[in-house]
């Protein structure tokens, strides 16, 4: 009940402890801002859930500077290009000769204990494992996130403002009325069959395969665990992949193209829906979107994180214009600033996702084609730059 629950305030109510609820938070606190961050999840689940791992070089920069992390450049693999393989053959873009920046490749598990640890050396709330999350009275002056702690403790937290950072099934997200929101979503008719294999790496930097087959993405963890993925059905039944009929799978589409992976025991296998989404505007009263509660993209252009992290620089800077001012306005301004962003990532997303796969009904014509718009990109200074600058992240300082 209501009355039973602890009453407090913070300036700042957070919905999600993932990186884009807790670099908001650092990034809050370092302006001197107050903030209550919630989410459903423990700390050791969210640190097994393994994602994306490609940062971009300001993502990387922004962990630097703002004293989050050390280690991402210590136990982060540095990528100057990538290869685009098809045709029988395989081209590098090489993103420092063309644009001069490159990515990081380092786990977002890693990222996120990092953001955890330093949110617990500098005393953050931070509540992990809590239920019945809602959050109410958005569109007043003092909206509540309410919550019951791992204890089983029930919270009342008034605020400034609140922050939904939970994610593609954001509970956030449905208290904006259907009248004030406008929502864009495409699926895709295929899915990545992702890996994770002990084996030492099969390439230097990731290789996107495309072949007649289908699909492929090469890609690495560590020196001794790595991430691969293939083309699939969204409805492809993991349990029906043996070891052996998985790595001929993928031997088979790499090979098309030159390449020969390093095989070992599979530890983990997962079925990853692909879809496209965003939700216009990424605020509504006094409560704002982040991350993918407002949008998702396809994993292929690697922008899903560095998207909620390209967010919550921009969010921390027009929440504190608004805390400063008291009002909403600067609300709006981050959704304005954030969006060209999204717009311009769902671009490049689709953009390499219908270059590279094979759609289910697929003609030879289809498939030459791609190969056609491929051999153009790799084949022209101009093409490699549009894709190095997008892959690498449309740099604030550069």
């Amino acid at each position: 009940m209501t009355s039973s629950r602890i009453r407090s305030r913070t300036q700042i109510g957070i919905v999600g402890a993932g990186p884009a609820g807790l670099m908001l938070s650092h990034l809050l606190a370092r302006a001197g801002i107050d903030s209550v961050v919630v989410d459903l999840r423990s700390r050791r689940e969210i640190e097994q859930t393994h994602r994306a791992g490609i940062l971009e070089q300001d993502s990387v920069d922004l962990l630097v500077g703002t004293g989050v992390s050390a280690r991402v450049h210590r136990d982060g693999h540095r990528h100057d290009g990538i290869e685009l393989a098809f045709g029988g053959g395989s081209h590098r873009i090489d993103f420092q000769h063309l644009v001069g920046a490159s990515t990081q490749l380092y786990p977002q598990t890693d990222v996120f204990i990092d953001l955890a640890d330093a949110r617990e050396r500098d005393g953050g709330d931070v509540r992990f494992g809590v239920t019945d999350v809602s959050v109410d009275d958005i569109v007043s002056d003092s909206p509540v996130l309410r919550f019951t702690d791992a204890d089983g403790v029930g919270h009342e937290v008034r605020a400034d403002f609140l922050v939904g950072a939970d994610g593609s099934r954001s509970l956030c997200r449905r208290e904006v009325p259907e009248a004030a929101r406008t929502q864009y979503f495409r699926a895709y008719p295929f899915a990545w069959f992702g890996i994770l294999t002990e084996a030492p790496p099969s390439a230097p930097e990731l290789i996107y395969n495309h072949s007649p087959g289908g699909f492929a993405l090469i890609s690495r963890r560590t020196e001794t665990v790595q991430r691969m993925y293939f083309q699939c059905d969204p409805a492809e039944d993991t349990a029906a992949w043996s070891d052996d009929r998985i790595w001929d799978e993928l031997q088979s589409r790499v090979g098309a193209n030159g390449h020969r992976l390093e095989e070992g025991p599979i530890i983990s296998k997962a079925v990853l829906p692909f879809r496209s989404f965003v939700q216009e505007p990424m605020h509504h009263g006094r409560l704002v979107l982040a991350g993918d509660a407002a949008h998702t993209v396809p994993p292929t252009g690697a922008k899903g994180l560095n998207l909620a992290l390209a967010d919550v620089r921009v969010l921390a800077q027009e929440l504190e214009r608004a805390v400063t001012r008291g009002d909403i306005a600067p609300l709006a301004s981050y959704s304005e600033r954030a969006l060209r962003r999204v717009w311009k990532a769902q671009h490049f997303s689709y953009w390499m996702t219908t270059m590279l796969h094979t759609l289910p009904e697929a003609t030879p014509f289809d498939v030459r084609r791609q190969e056609g718009e491929l051999a153009a990109v790799t084949g022209s200074t101009a093409g490699s730059a549009y894709l190095a600058e997008a892959y690498t992240g449309w740099p604030q300082g550069r």
